[in-house]
């Protein structure tokens, strides 16, 4: 791991992104903001935190192995890794809300904003950024937001958590470079919050429906059990978990 810490940044994504347009990156270089004033999330959302108490970065990795067609499993093997951190540290009711929110007492902890580079159709490096609630105990308007030292009483170091998300990263990107896709699909979907249970969701034309969360499909799709049985599919666009 090559590792870039600063302080005030737009963007820990941004600053990585425009850094790879420069010069050629080692694999795992990894940018790390005390804070930053621009933080992106999925669908055009913000990012809040309080500087210097919460993780936010962004790594590099080539993915040149990877066909473009299975870019979804980086948002698995991300959703992953910040789990499997969360539970190493004792973190309880640690689930992933698809696509790639995680949840610890089904309180909003982590997010992440992959953002890949691809050229002629192909995928060749891929910016993952993710932000990770770890010491904040304060989130003004947010209610639906927590933290490693709300759900856990405990104070954490931001670079011992740091270090141990690139290194399950590490683990899961190997297994996708090895091609073991089906078990890191299946390990995702277990991790999967509400699923096989009845839940209500919101269409994009705003109507709610019922169904039962089931998986995902290979290209990131959410499957859902609607009435009759009918399993569909669903993009981040079209359908949104409401309870």
């Amino acid at each position: 791991m090559h590792l870039i810490k600063l302080n005030a940044i737009d963007s820990t994504n941004s600053y990585l992104r425009q850094l790879s347009n420069d010069k050629q990156l080692i694999d795992y270089t990894v940018v790390v903001a005390t804070s930053q004033f621009k933080g992106r999330g999925q669908m055009g959302t913000t990012w809040q935190s309080q500087s210097g108490k919460n993780l936010m970065a962004s790594v590099f990795i080539d993915v040149s192995f990877l066909d473009t067609e299975k870019a979804f499993y980086l948002s698995m093997v991300t959703s992953l890794a910040i789990s499997s951190t969360l539970k190493e540290m004792q973190i309880r009711n640690v689930k992933v809300k698809w696509p790639n929110d995680i949840l610890a007492d089904q309180l909003k902890i982590s997010g992440v904003l992959i953002e890949n580079v691809i050229k002629n159709n192909k995928l060749q490096a891929s910016i993952i950024g993710f932000g990770l609630n770890v010491n904040q105990l304060d989130f003004d308007n947010l209610p639906s937001a927590t933290s490693m030292h709300r759900v856990s009483g405990r104070v954490f170091n931001l670079d011992e958590i740091l270090a141990a998300v690139i290194r399950h990263l590490k683990i899961y990107i190997e297994l996708l470079k090895t091609g073991n896709f089906k078990q890191i699909k299946a390990l995702y979907e277990t991790e999967l919050f509400r699923k096989n249970k009845p839940s209500t969701f919101q269409n994009a034309k705003g109507l709610m429906f019922a169904g039962i969360i089931k998986g995902v499909s290979t290209s990131g799709h959410l499957q859902i059990m609607i009435e009759d049985d009918i399993l569909k599919e669903f993009d981040l666009k079209e359908v949104t978990l409401r309870y």
